[in-house]
């Protein structure tokens, strides 16, 4: 495959993170428009966003495994046609029942698309480019909640909150025309990135329990972001807009910068960047009724998030102890687990210590995270051709059972 063809995929499988991402959230900055057109409460229509969650969460392992034997360039492309044709429900839907299946149903294909699209990707190019690749995917998501969310929101306050979903799924319908024409048809059993470069059942359940941590960390404190700009830094309500800019911005940045060298030392960069975060929360709890401050650490807890989530990516494919895919859908549960635990402790937290709190609870959250990921080694030795998959001594040290030229 040559590399201009590779690219134009890489970019539309983004373009599917992108889309994904602003569908999920859209009902959050569209929620009283879409209460008032279908005579519910807005509580109700918040249920579309827990329930998209929830169905992500549980449904993620079950249908990767399910439907492990189907060609990758089906695969992506039936769960991107199943997106447009959802969303397009969701367009038509006369009442709330009917948008709360289209919902479901897009979270369904959600599921399965954030499992498949990290493996698909990283067979376009060698090797080599893993976590860069994985980067540019990752990107696609932090694009949509920077520029993406705000757009849609920004037209279905004029044009009605039904313009933004057709908007989203007149946009699949490219990406799928893409994927489906262009990414090539190879067995999901087959290529580089079908199993992990160093299978490692041990790191692989610790980057899950990571990833649930500190992505509860994260979201604990991002859920009340605009209470905390409002209320704690006494910034005026017309500034949320322009302070959530500056962090999708600065979340863009992160996963570019962590795209250039996690190939090289990805548990280096996992740990680098939930510290990062927790310096940012604890900066943001002490500091935060600074409005310069206050900005500055928003801007930089969202970069060390958006870096992290790409780390993950790239680290799946290295540890991963089965299939990629199973492993990328445990990891994907795994995130929203902590989406769905942060923004409950940090409501649990709001009533009784204030909002200024949910940033501490975040950085702690974070900081037992990063204490985590660190009883591992930060590096670790690949696998050549032709011996036995490593595993990691006490003294942290790779071995491999055959071979003693695999150290180079």
């Amino acid at each position: 495959m040559g590399r201009g063809r590779a690219t134009v995929v890489l970019i539309g499988l983004s373009g599917g993170t992108f889309l994904y991402t602003t569908a999920e959230a859209l009902p959050i900055g569209l929620l009283l428009p879409m209460a008032l057109d279908l005579a519910v409460s807005p509580a109700d229509v918040g249920m579309l966003v827990t329930a998209y969650g929830a169905v992500v969460m549980v449904a993620s392992v079950p249908l990767t495994a399910l439907v492990r034997r189907v060609p990758r360039r089906r695969l992506l492309s039936a769960l991107l046609a199943g997106f447009v044709v959802s969303n397009a429900v969701t367009v038509l839907a006369s009442s709330f029942a009917v948008l709360m299946a289209a919902r479901m149903a897009t979270a369904a294909t959600h599921a399965l698309f954030w499992a498949v699209v990290v493996p698909a990707a990283a067979e376009l190019f060698r090797p080599g480019l893993r976590g860069r690749v994985v980067a540019i995917v990752f990107a696609g998501g932090n694009v949509a909640l920077a520029l993406g969310v705000p757009a849609g929101i920004w037209l279905g306050e004029r044009a009605g909150w039904r313009a933004s979903f057709l908007a989203v799924a007149g946009l699949g319908a490219v990406v799928f025309a893409v994927v489906a024409s262009l990414l090539p048809s190879t067995r999901p059993d087959q290529g580089h990135a079908t199993r992990g470069a160093t299978p490692d059942v041990r790191r692989f359940w610790l980057l899950v329990t990571v990833a649930v941590l500190a992505t509860a960390g994260a979201i604990a404190a991002y859920t009340y972001v605009a209470l905390f700009v409002t209320e704690h830094s006494a910034m005026a309500a017309t500034s949320v807009g322009a302070v959530l800019l500056v962090r999708g911005i600065a979340s863009v940045l992160g996963i570019l910068a962590v795209g250039v060298v996690v190939d090289r030392s990805p548990w280096l960069a996992l740990v680098a960047t939930v510290a990062l975060q927790s310096l940012a929360l604890g900066g943001l709890y002490t500091l935060g009724h600074r409005p310069a401050a206050a900005v500055g650490l928003i801007a930089l807890a969202g970069l060390a998030f958006a870096a992290f989530t790409a780390t993950l990516g790239g680290l799946v494919l290295q540890v991963a102890p089965g299939r990629s895919d199973i492993a990328a859908a445990t990891v994907s549960a795994a995130v929203n687990v902590g989406i769905t635990g942060g923004a409950f402790i940090g409501g649990l937290t709001l009533p009784s210590h204030g909002v200024h709190r949910t940033a501490l609870i975040g950085a702690l959250l974070s900081a037992v995270a990063l204490v985590l990921a660190l009883t591992v080694p930060l590096r670790v030795v690949p696998s050549p051709p032709g011996a036995t998959r490593p595993t990691v001594s006490g003294r942290g040290r790779t071995r491999l059972r055959r071979s003693a030229r695999s150290v180079r």
